[in-house]
């Protein structure tokens, strides 16, 4: 793994390299947990993260991870580069590359913008998410957190609910728990189910109830208006949170230690009740500490051998 330049898919992974990044993860989330939570892994790169759309988690998670690691960072949005003055994407890059900067994080509202950087600069670039594409550092983190609270990850039933259509999380979610052997059923409105999601390997079920009886894991997702260009794919709010959103009711569905995750933000009383969000089987601030050690570890093994 050590030979792997960039981040750019789970795709790319093995299962073994999968186990590898969580083994290195958890040893990190240690660091986390010490009164001064900094090792000298980095010290001396720069880490530029170029997140070209909102992002509190992942934007916040990534920059915690490099200065944990004794990088140092910058951080530059849309609105604060040259992008508004009308220069291109590749520019932009290769000019802060020019800079000396280490390595790019990227997130974008294009599929395949991480890659296409990757074609142009000789730093690593890790995907924050690409569009409707991938987030693989989120699938990673969703791993960790199902390894740490559950043992293993080959066995379980994950059941994801919501705009699977739009979602980067779905597809890359997919990908990695069938790699370390989950089984994954996929349920949401029609309109907002792929053609070819089924193509990656998971069950469609677009009964709700249907698809969470006896899950081990529930993954809600939001809706992303951001990425439905004005179409009405349903009725309204209510009527999606009656038919699609997780309630107490639905939830008590799954098996008895079921868990809840959500790659954030939430939107409570729509994907997700409110009276959920505090129950001891609600892994989601488990998530985003997790979201920092993988992100160190990923941040280390690309970079330690530079």
């Amino acid at each position: 793994m050590y030979q792997m330049k960039h981040l750019l898919s789970i795709r790319q992974l093995k299962r073994e390299d999968i186990e590898f990044l969580l083994s290195q993860a958890e040893a990190f989330k240690e660091v986390l947990s010490r009164p001064i939570k900094k090792v000298p892994a980095l010290r001396g790169k720069t880490i530029v993260n170029l997140f070209f759309e909102p992002s509190t988690r992942t934007k916040l998670s990534f920059e915690l991870a490099a200065k944990r690691l004794s990088a140092d960072t910058v951080s530059i949005s849309k609105s604060m580069s040259s992008l508004e003055k009308g220069e291109d994407l590749i520019d932009t890059v290769k000019n802060i590359e020019a800079m000396k900067a280490d390595c790019f994080v990227i997130r974008h509202r294009a599929s395949g913008a991480a890659h296409l950087i990757a074609g142009v600069t000789k730093c690593p670039v890790i995907n924050a998410g690409d569009g409707t594409n991938e987030h693989p550092t989120q699938a990673l983190l969703d791993c960790l957190t199902l390894k740490e609270h559950f043992g293993n990850i080959r066995g379980l039933r994950v059941a994801i609910i919501g705009d699977i259509l739009h979602s980067r999380v779905a597809r890359s979610d997919i990908l990695a728990l069938m790699l370390m052997g989950a089984e994954c059923i996929i349920s949401g409105p029609a309109t907002m189910m792929p053609k070819d999601i089924e193509a990656l390997g998971a069950r469609v079920c677009l009964d709700v109830k249907e698809a969470v009886k006896d899950a081990d894991c529930i993954i809600c997702l939001r809706i992303q208006r951001e990425r439905q260009g004005g179409a009405r794919l349903f009725p309204s709010l209510r009527e999606y949170a009656m038919f699609f959103g997780l309630s107490p009711e639905i939830f008590s569905l799954t098996k008895d230690d079921a868990v809840i995750m959500h790659p954030g933000p939430v939107n409570k009383g729509v994907e997700l009740s409110p009276e959920l969000m505090n129950i001891k089987q609600t892994l989601i601030f488990q998530q985003v500490t997790s979201g920092v050690a993988v992100r160190m570890a990923v941040l280390a093994m690309l970079l330690a051998g530079q």
